[in-house]
């Protein structure tokens, strides 16, 4: 993977990025922000709110992510899979903060709002479901 943003380590392999702590770490407050911002649009007065991680391991599994890690992970492990992902789209260009906060303020189901993301960041990345 290329690398735009000079704070960005290179990744070898899809599964080093999902597995990168220090980038879950700061899409763990990607996340939270987006989601803060996305509610506060959507109900129109300022919201403080954090994802459950219950919530960002479902939606790991719901978009194919999950092939991508090791057999066995727990929840926690897939949750941070899930916002090192987000962080990582956010930081090279291919997901807009505004565009990420437009999602989540209009989706119903947060679990399948976020698999949409990640699945459209999966395709950015050419390794949508096609690939086993």
């Amino acid at each position: 993977m290329t690398q735009a943003v000079p704070t960005l380590k290179e990744y070898s392999s899809l599964k080093d990025l999902l597995l990168d702590k220090d980038l879950a770490s700061l899409g763990d407050s990607y996340v939270n922000f987006a989601y803060s911002l996305a509610m506060s649009k959507k109900h129109g007065r300022p919201l403080g709110v954090k994802v459950n991680n219950q919530i960002l391991a479902d939606a790991v599994a719901r978009s194919g992510l999950r092939k991508f890690l090791p057999h066995r992970v727990d929840r926690h492990v897939r949750g941070n899979a899930a916002e090192a992902l987000l962080v990582f789209a956010w930081l090279q260009g291919m997901l807009e903060l505004e565009d990420c906060v437009d999602t989540l303020s209009q989706g119903d189901n947060l679990t399948e709002t976020f698999a949409a993301l990640l699945q459209g960041i999966l395709e950015k990345l050419g390794v949508g479901h096609e690939h086993k």
